[in-house]
């Protein structure tokens, strides 16, 4: 691996950690701690409340999985990504190729196994009502007040289909009559930096309005072979802003603009095995130094509490525009087509979408829960690509309306019905221009329709006061689409509709009086022609191809405070997935068989967390100190790098840590990621028998960080 770049001694370090502790002693008011003084006594668990159905709810009511992650656990693990969140939650998978963009997500082995483009609906990710592609996963979170992650199909409670799983991100909103926020700054080897913001700030009685902003940076860690530099220095800008409105108390409005700027990221792949630094050969620096991606969302949501129901009306626009270069170096380039020269990928994407949602719901609180809504979605895109080849020009329209709802029926005391419909009516129109080099330019169009119903059915008992047993059957589905890839008119026939079919057993615990939770989950699920895309490098052509799959297994996730601020978490998945028809790829890399592993999914994935709050005897004048102590060990097992089961992925233990010293408002906290130094594999792809390509994870890494509410 590449040396560590520590401070300059005697430059950075000291005078930075002693200004640092000279801040922890400032008086501070407003908003409470990363760790309050008297943590380590709390004697329960708080319960956990969540807004997966649009309305908030006890996760544990819930008859489906809900993993919940707040904002104190996004920061102390330092989540600043979606994609961190996801790779740290056991069950969920995901693969970025080491891009900002096209992202494939899969929940318990389901959803694409290779992902079709941006309008794949497997996963569902859904910023604060506006949806968003689940290819985005390097969407940065900022001022997040929690994530859910929803496992099993959706489809009822979403406008937009969700076959494998839904991802709802809840940011803070403004807060009638406070003035404060947060400010944060992290600095690290790799030469990471991170510098991020948030104030809110009332506007008279019955409005108030928030910004938050955030910048963060570090090295690619992987260089130049040619000249031993980081390939780039990719870099992040995020900023939102909202602003509420009461008029009365049963009315608001809420406003939301927000924008995330990522620069220099590629998608690319490394020789493997990989060298020591690993790299890539390419013939001089900076090559995609002007790599950039930039997504703006801007939401507008009007809510009314009428006497017996809630109304909600929300309309939001998303805005991508990505104009960047991947580059494949001579190392892979040469053993793959034997030629001695390093490949660049320009990719352009320009893409728009209009997402609006009425619904109405019963109140919160009330015995019977209900919502039933209408959705309608719009987007345009369009994407193109070029490279010694040729060029492939490619726009994508779709339009899809949507009627859905769920209810949850009490049936007695202890029982409780929950059933849930959604029916979609989708169009595609696809239009191409292939312009191959060497040969005549050639064009496509095409369009289909596709008509999707799918639903939940689930039964609840309440077995005691403190444990609810349910049972769900729920089908989702997502519509067929064409291939943006495509590299000739051959490759554009669309690829079918999937549909999913799940049912999970899931029993949750609250125990020792309070001091314990503990949930399982059984689950098994069918998919019907699953999305795969069968590439031949040789010849830079791809198509899309339908797979049968299935996945069964089983979750464990606890949580128990042992006193003495001692906090304990754990969450466990096992998965045996895999694929149940025979493909011909006509590919390189091989046909795929019945009987093969999903890819990218291990059989078994863990993660343990151990959090210890303990105050201290006053020093250095610091008022009320307290230790925040947080250690996480993520476990994955070994996996299939491709659904040919060419090769496995090792398995590999990451260990993380957190010491923070806290007093008044103000936390000054060291930090260490990946302590164990394992350099796993990201992803991995055989090109031919014999030649694998993949992306090595960062190394290990260290810093230093300070927040301060106010």
């Amino acid at each position: 691996m590449p040396p560590l770049q520590p401070w300059p001694p005697g430059r950075v370090c000291p005078s930075l950690a002693a200004a640092l502790l000279a801040c922890a002693a400032l008086p501070a008011a407003g908003q409470a701690p990363a760790a309050p003084a008297g943590a380590e006594d709390a004697t329960t668990l708080p319960a956990v409340t969540v807004q997966a159905r649009r309305s908030a709810e006890q996760a544990r009511d819930l008859p489906l999985t809900v993993q919940a992650v707040d904002e104190v656990e996004l920061e102390e693990r330092r989540l600043n990504h979606l994609e961190d969140l996801l790779r740290g939650t056991p069950g969920v998978e995901v693969n970025t190729w080491g891009g900002a963009s096209n992202a494939n997500v899969r929940i318990r082995g389901i959803g694409s196994l290779y992902q079709s483009g941006p309008d794949d609906t497997s996963v569902v990710v859904d910023v604060d009502g506006v949806p968003t592609s689940a290819g985005n996963a390097a969407l940065g979170l900022l001022d997040v007040e929690q994530v859910e992650v929803l496992k099993g199909p959706q489809n009822a409670l979403f406008g937009r289909s969700s076959s494998a799983g839904a991802i709802n991100i809840h940011t803070r909103r403004p807060v009638l009559g406070h003035t404060g926020g947060h400010a944060r700054a992290e600095a690290g080897s790799g030469h990471q930096h991170l510098a991020e913001g948030a104030f809110n700030l009332p506007l008279g009685q019955r409005a108030a309005a928030r910004l938050a902003l955030r910048h963060n940076a570090q090295d690619y860690d992987y260089v130049n072979l040619n000249t031993g530099k980081p390939v780039s220095r990719p870099r992040d800008l995020s900023w939102r802003a909202s602003l509420l409105w009461q008029p009365q108390a049963a009315t608001e409005v809420v406003l939301r603009a927000s924008g995330h700027d990522a620069r220099r990221y590629q998608g690319s792949m490394l020789l493997r095995p990989y060298g020591d630094p690993p790299g890539q050969s390419l013939s001089r620096d900076g090559l995609i130094d002007d790599n950039r991606r930039q997504i703006g969302q801007y939401a507008v949501q009007l809510q009314h509490d009428l006497p017996w129901a809630r109304l909600t009306a929300a309309s939001s626009h998303e805005r991508t525009d990505s104009d960047v270069i991947n580059m494949t170096g001579s190392e892979v380039v040469l053993p793959m087509l034997g030629v001695n020269m390093e490949l660049p990928q320009r990719v352009l994407e320009d893409g728009t979408n209009w997402n609006h949602d009425l619904r109405l719901a019963s109140l919160p609180g009330s015995r019977t829960f209900w919502v039933a809504g209408l959705n309608h979605y719009r987007s345009g895109r369009r994407y193109m690509q070029s490279h010694p080849g040729g060029l492939f020009d490619h726009d994508m329209d779709t339009r899809a309306s949507a009627i859905y709802g769920e209810a949850t029926w009490p049936l007695g005391r202890q029982l409780k019905l929950t059933t849930g419909l959604r029916h979609t009516r989708e169009r595609k129109n696809y239009g191409a221009l292939y312009s191959p080099r060497g040969f005549a330019t050639t064009s496509d169009s095409r369009s289909l329709s596709d008509g999707l119903t799918t639903g939940r059915l689930g039964l609840g008992w309440a077995a005691s006061a403190q444990t609810n047993v349910y049972l769900t059957y729920a089908r989702g589905a997502k519509a067929g689409g064409f291939n943006e890839y495509a590299t000739q008119a051959a490759d554009g026939v669309p690829y079918l509709s999937s549909k999913v079919d799940t049912l999970e057993l899931g029993v949750k615990n609250e125990l020792a009086g309070g001091l314990l939770h503990l949930n399982a989950a059984l689950f098994a699920s069918r998919v019907k022609n699953d999305h795969l895309i069968a590439f031949n490098p040789s010849t830079l052509a791809n198509q899309y191809i339908n797979a049968d799959a299935r996945s069964q297994g089983l979750e464990l996730d606890a949580q128990w405070r042992a006193g003495g601020g001692l906090t304990f978490s754990g969450a466990l998945s096992w998965i045996n997935g895999d694929i149940r028809r025979d493909v011909v790829t006509n590919t390189p890399a091989g046909d795929v068989r019945a009987g093969n592993r999903l890819p990218d999914v291990p059989r078994l994935s863990a993660l343990l967390g151990v959090q210890w709050q303990r105050a201290l005897p006053a020093f250095w004048s610091l008022r009320s100190p307290v230790l925040n102590a947080r250690l996480t060990l993520r476990h994955v097992g070994k996996r299939a790098a491709d659904v040919q089961n060419s090769f496995d992925l090792d398995s590999y233990n990451k260990v993380d840590l957190r010491l923070g010293l806290v007093s008044g408002n103000t936390e000054l906290y060291l930090w260490g990621d990946n302590l164990l130094d394992e350099r796993y594999d990201l992803f991995g792809y055989q090109i031919r028998p014999g030649l694998q390509a993949g992306m090595p994870a960062r190394g290990r890494s260290f810093g230093v960080g300070l927040t301060h509410h106010f």
